[in-house]
């Protein structure tokens, strides 16, 4: 098992959730578009919630996995569902309203105080997603797109029961390498 990010700072705060569980794994700072496996590693990779959103090439990625994964290997990504972006990170009624197009594939940046990018979101639709498996040389598996739990009344960010029963926030996608090549 091994655990990367791009990030030194997320590093760190595993470096420090290891010291508290007694549990570690070895750290590699690493792009994911650039990853310093050997082709063929791993059996499995997954991201939980966070890399596939923040990479600007994520066709590049999901190629990148394709070759650090065996056959028969699988990659798992949780993402923000496309269909979200067109609405606004609102739990209540304001939130039930599109704002903007689902094909604005524009990215999402908020700047510090000095007008420096600290955060960069891109948007992907559903198809382009699929469509960065596939090219990947990919298999999707399946496709999750959880529902809000029906005994859970409370608000998890800018998602609410009332957004909830509507549309997913999380679209999780299950692919696989192929064991054989496909032609």
């Amino acid at each position: 098992m091994v655990a990367f990010d791009v990030s030194g700072g997320m590093l760190a705060h595993a470096v420090a959730g290891a010291d508290r569980t007694g549990t570690s794994v070895p750290l590699v700072q690493a792009d994911v578009c650039e990853m310093p496996f050997a082709d063929g590693s791993f059996d499995l990779a997954f991201s939980a919630f966070g890399a596939i959103p923040f990479v600007a090439d994520s066709a590049l990625a999901m190629r990148e996995i394709h070759r650090v994964l065996r056959p028969g290997g699988r990659w798992v990504f949780a993402a923000t569902h496309p269909m979200r972006w067109a609405f606004p990170d609102d739990p209540g009624e304001a939130g039930l309203t599109a704002i903007q197009s689902y094909f604005d594939r524009s990215p999402y940046v908020e700047v510090d105080a000095a007008g420096v990018p600290a955060y960069v979101e891109h948007h992907r639709t559903m198809g382009d997603r699929i469509r960065e498996i596939v090219g990947a040389g990919l298999v999707l598996l399946d496709l999750v797109e959880p529902q809000w739990p029906e005994d859970f009344a409370g608000t998890w960010g800018q998602w609410s029961p009332l957004r909830g029963e509507i549309f997913p926030g999380t679209a999780i996608f299950v692919t696989e390498r192929p064991s054989t090549t496909v032609r």
